[in-house]
């Protein structure tokens, strides 16, 4: 593979679907994760300075985006994608990954690595707290900002209004989430990219329909809600309008294997996009740190 373009999408296999790439560089695997709503061509300016320093940096579009298999069932547990993450490390031959993600990216990340401490070396989470800490700091501020994972409970409905905006309902989340943001209808494209064709939002919204099971199935809660054991990079962006800051404070009970956080002024939540540079910056120097 030639190191100065990232690749077309190429495929793995994770089992139940297959998985379209990104995939640049050479050197220790770095997964990459989108979050909601995304794909993986936000990834493709970290790939690249990842793939300078000397990683090799690859970008799955997460189950059901585009383009990647959509999966069998309408529900996706955080046990599914972590699955997810170590099956690309595997039909990439590593035996060792470092993962960055984020949103969904991110409580993937914490997943992973609780499912496979053995394998998985550091993470980097942005934008989202570990899942343990929201649960156990709930505020009114919070539930108000989380009214849409309630919403999307409901069965078939929101895929229908959202697409009935030709997706552009995403645009005025970015902006939501993101106050301080002016995007580009390029970088609002990108957002929409992953959730476009048939049965891709359903897909997307499963996610959050699966996230009951993480209070019911013993496995799932495991990896989901357990203590992370690996090394952790926490960043988000002072301006998030999704995600209270406060959720962010007394978590290092929750990482036993060390927990470092970052900050970043004038981000939203979208704070790989709104700051790719400083966000780099941070995600290299954990990568590198030990």
């Amino acid at each position: 593979m030639s190191a100065g373009t990232v690749s077309a999408p190429g495929r793995v296999d994770a089992g139940d679907v297959d998985l379209a790439l990104l995939e640049r560089g050479e050197g220790p695997l770095v997964v990459c994760l989108h979050g909601f709503p995304d794909s993986a061509w936000s990834m493709v300016g970290l790939l690249e300075t990842l793939a300078d320093a000397g990683y090799r940096a690859v970008a799955p579009a997460m189950r059901g985006y585009a383009p990647s298999d959509r999966p069998p069932g309408r529900t996706t547990t955080l046990l599914d994608l972590a699955r997810d993450a170590i099956a690309v490390a595997d039909e990439l031959g590593e035996e060792e990954l470092m993962i960055v993600g984020h949103d969904w990216g991110a409580a993937t990340a914490y997943a992973a690595a609780n499912l496979a401490p053995h394998r998985v070396h550091r993470i980097v989470a942005a934008a989202v707290p570990h899942p343990a800490a929201i649960l156990r700091s709930p505020s009114l501020g919070q539930l108000w900002r989380s009214r849409y994972m309630l919403q999307f409970q409901v069965p078939d409905l929101p895929e229908r209004l959202i697409a009935r905006t030709d997706l552009r309902w995403i645009d005025d989340l970015a902006r939501r989430w993101s106050p301080t943001w002016d995007p580009t209808e390029d970088e609002l494209a990108t957002l929409r990219r992953g959730l476009e064709g048939p049965g891709r939002l359903a897909a997307a919204l499963g996610y959050y329909r699966g996230l009951p099971r993480s209070f019911v199935d013993r496995e799932v809660r495991r990896v989901a809600l357990g203590r992370v054991p690996v090394p952790t990079l926490v960043v988000n962006g002072e301006d998030d309008a999704c995600v209270a800051p406060g959720l962010y404070a007394g978590m290092d009970d929750l990482f036993p294997g060390g927990l470092t956080r970052a900050s970043i002024p004038g981000a939203g939540h979208f704070v790989h996009l709104e700051a790719p540079d400083a966000f780099a910056e941070h995600v290299l120097a954990h990568l590198t740190a030990g």
